[in-house]
């Protein structure tokens, strides 16, 4: 897990300046916690994305704990940074029950097919069937890209003319999938602003029509998030939890500009587990959501390095 800690450290590293250089300067050398502190970490922790809940709670616990210094402050904040991750965390889905099917959704530009195709060359590492059902039937080119993926990672793709009603499309794929045996099936969606009713409802129809196929379907509903949004992003999950029933959170994007604190806000406030991070743009860039090694990253607590 320390290599999963590096390049998280990397990658939070906005969030984390935000925070620990902040901190630093909150209570001076030898000076006494005063009203004017809490004030001041209640606008540092809200500045860094992690929720008005959030920081609520961790402000509460610090006060409970009597923290009287930076470090004690530091030390309650990852004790109940990683007690409130921990209480949501749920890991990915295997491919125990064939097929796992998982529906990939969220808003232009958040890194959705880019996580299709890492999902893909995950599960084909470990040396099952994957399908692609490519249901983004509007853009030109959406079908061609992720056909350039599958070939790349050896996955297969069910697709029809671009235009169809891609509730069709997760159709077949999921026929295809049950009729030869595949593992794993990844049902590509359109990108589609949260706040366009119309195609809210799509995503609904094509939730519908999985579940028609097998009650099951789809085991995983996956909300591809942008680290770098901030807040847009908790707007965006809310949104899309009303649509469709979400099982998880991919955090993509997950660079030095990256506010990952929202990771926290979405977990606690909306129930949302985050169980995938993007680190990069290779194909082996998606790691597995640990919430110790990311409240570690976050706060560069070196000497309890994961």
């Amino acid at each position: 897990m320390a290599g999963l800690w590096s390049r998280l450290s990397t990658g939070l590293t906005k969030t984390r300046t935000a925070i620990t250089d902040r901190l630093q300067n909150l209570v001076p050398t030898g000076g006494r916690i005063q009203k004017e502190t809490w004030e001041e970490l209640e606008e540092i922790l809200i500045a860094a994305d992690v929720g008005v809940e959030v920081t609520e709670e961790l402000i509460d616990a610090a006060k409970k704990e009597r923290a009287a210094s930076v470090a004690d402050i530091k030390a309650v904040l990852a004790s109940k940074l990683e007690e409130i991750l921990e209480a949501g965390h749920d890991t990915p889905s295997t491919p125990h029950d064939s097929p796992l099917v998982i529906l990939v959704v969220g808003v232009n530009g958040a890194g959705k097919t880019t996580t299709i195709a890492k999902l893909a060359a995950r599960y084909r590492k470990e040396g099952k069937k994957v399908l692609l059902a490519a249901c983004d039937t509007f853009r030109a080119a959406a079908g061609e890209q992720l056909l350039v993926w599958a070939n790349r990672v050896g996955a297969e793709v069910i697709a029809h003319q671009e235009g169809s009603d891609p509730a069709a499309v997760a159709y077949d794929g999921a026929q295809a999938a049950l009729a030869r045996r595949a593992d794993v099936l990844i049902v590509d969606t359109a990108g589609r602003l949260q706040t366009k009713k119309n195609l809210m409802q799509e995503l609904a129809k094509i939730h519908r029509v999985l579940a028609k196929t097998r009650p099951d379907f789809p085991q995983e509903t996956l909300l591809v998030v942008d680290a770098t949004t901030g807040q847009n992003a908790m707007s965006q999950a809310r949104l899309f939890k009303e649509a469709i029933p979400l099982t998880g959170i991919v955090l993509a994007k997950l660079d030095g500009t990256a506010k990952g604190g929202i990771a926290i806000a979405i977990q606690r406030e909306l129930g949302i587990p985050i169980k995938w991070l993007g680190i990069g743009e290779g194909m082996d860039d998606l790691e597995d959501f640990e919430p110790k090694a990311f409240v570690a990253a976050l706060l560069e607590n070196s000497t309890e390095k994961p």
